[in-house]
Formats: C-alpha cells, sequence, structure tokens
C-alpha cells in the first residue's frame, strides 16, 4: 500500500536545497578572504616589506638611469670643448695658411733657366707649406679643394656665377681658397667660384 506524499512538505525540501546550493559558492569566498585576513601579523610584515623593497629597487634603476645620462651628458659636453675650444684660434690660424698659398701663386710658373733665388724661394715656400698643412692635420684642422664638386651652401660660400660648358650647372669652377673643418665641423667655406646655365 502506497504511502501517501504531503505536497507542501515536498515542496519545503527542493527549495531547501535550492537555497544550499546557491550558499556554496559565497561561502567559498568568504572562506578564502578569512584565509587572507587570518595571515599571522609575521607573513604580514614580510609581504609589506617585499613590496617595500620591490618599489625602492624600482626607485634606484630610475635614479641610476637618469645619473648614467647626466654622465654621458657631461662627458659629451667635456669632450666637444677640449675638441671645439680652439676654433676662433684655428679660424686665424688657417688664415696663416692661406696666405703661403698666395705667396706661392704669386710667383711666376716655373720655367726653365728661371733665376735660382726665385726657384729656392718657391721650394722654401712650398716646403713650408707641407709642413704647416701636415701640423694642423695632427690637430684635427683639414682642408679640402672643392673644385669640381657640386656646389654645397652647407660647405662653399659662392662668390661668383660664370656660364660653362664645360660644367654642369652648380658645378664648382674655381676655388678661391679651400674649405677648413675642425674635426669635422666646418670652419671656414671655401670661396668658390659656380657654374650656372648658358643664356
Amino acid at each position: 500500500m502506497t504511502q501517501d506524499t504531503d505536497p507542501t512538505q515536498v515542496e519545503t525540501q527542493a527549495a531547501t536545497a535550492a537555497s544550499d546550493h546557491v550558499t556554496q559558492p559565497h561561502d567559498a569566498a568568504a572562506t578564502g578572504a578569512e584565509q587572507a585576513a587570518e595571515q599571522s601579523p609575521e607573513e604580514q610584515r614580510i609581504a609589506a616589506l617585499e613590496q617595500e623593497a620591490a618599489e625602492m629597487k624600482e626607485k634606484w634603476l630610475r635614479s641610476e638611469a637618469e645619473n648614467q645620462n647626466l654622465r654621458t651628458r657631461a662627458k659629451r659636453d667635456v669632450d666637444d670643448a677640449r675638441q671645439y675650444a680652439v676654433q676662433k684660434f684655428a679660424r686665424d690660424v688657417v688664415e696663416a695658411a692661406e696666405n703661403l698659398r698666395r705667396a706661392l701663386s704669386s710667383l711666376p710658373a716655373p720655367q726653365e733657366g728661371e733665376d735660382g733665388v726665385i726657384t729656392k724661394m718657391r721650394e722654401g715656400i712650398e716646403s713650408t707649406e707641407r709642413s704647416f698643412i701636415s701640423i694642423l692635420e695632427r690637430h684635427g684642422i683639414k682642408c679640402e679643394d672643392p673644385s669640381g664638386k657640386t656646389f654645397d651652401a652647407n660647405l662653399h660660400q659662392a662668390m661668383a656665377e660664370q656660364p660653362s660648358p664645360d660644367h654642369a650647372p652648380g658645378t664648382v669652377m674655381q676655388a678661391w681658397t679651400p674649405t677648413w673643418t675642425l674635426h669635422g665641423r666646418l670652419l671656414k667655406p671655401a670661396m668658390v667660384v659656380v657654374a650656372k646655365a648658358g643664356e
């Protein structure tokens, strides 16, 4: 004989089971929070010290990078000062070198049977010029003849323009003075005559 079941009792049991099922995750989360909160004071202190050490390390690395940048800039400034402090003096020195070249240019062209005094004078000035240029080069001062090269406003100063069938427009036809540089930096531009297109 089958025992009758009370419908009210069945509904109450189902509701209780559902309530237990929903409550379980909440209880697990609460348990995790409680475990974190249950850390001993010693463990909490260690965690705080580790975080503080990480922050201090980050600050130290940033400070070290800034100091390295400062050292690099200071070294570059010192090197520039050492290399270019004599720029004004070097500009005056190359003027003397150009005067030697002018002295050579003022002499008559070598020819057979010329006066021995002229020959010795030319040889003496040429020897002095070679020695002088060699000394300048040892100290970073160099000269370059721009004849036949394309005009460059950063290195050359155009003193005149002339049409020329033998040169492309914009080519340096003649250089009155060379281009002088000090450790690669322009010291004195060359004074040049530039070819232009024919009319």
